[in-house]
């Protein structure tokens, strides 16, 4: 099962295995209260589509298919740093929890990946 939460709601035991989808490190969080299993600096956005994206609704569906696109070019390490993770840690019982920091819920990169992971699965 895969889920998706902010980096700011506290961790919980249903979490599973918590991998941070974000380039940049979150305003504000320790690494003690992100609680998190792994960083995955490279399965998020590049810095350009992430700035022309910029978290503008009306730009999502081309967000989803160029972040689709960067993710298709490296499947190895989105395979590594997020679904290896959950599958390794006996704790998590399969669950793994995209974290993310972004305010809105709906249009941020980890519900992104969290399509893209289901298709594909």
């Amino acid at each position: 099962m895969i889920r998706t939460k902010r980096v700011y709601e506290e961790a919980s035991a249903g979490d599973g295995a918590r991998v941070l989808v974000d380039r940049l490190w979150p305003r504000g969080v320790s690494k003690e209260a992100a609680a998190l299993d792994n960083w995955a600096k490279e399965v998020a956005p590049s810095d350009e589509l992430r700035a022309w994206f910029d978290h503008d609704p009306e730009r999502w569906a081309e967000f989803r298919r160029r972040y689709a696109a960067e993710l298709d070019g490296k499947r190895e390490t989105v395979r590594r740093e997020a679904l290896d993770v959950a599958d390794e840690d006996p704790l998590a019982d399969g669950t793994l929890t995209l974290v993310y920091a972004a305010r809105d819920t709906e249009h941020n990169n980890a519900v992104a990946l969290k399509r893209y992971l289901e298709a594909r699965l």
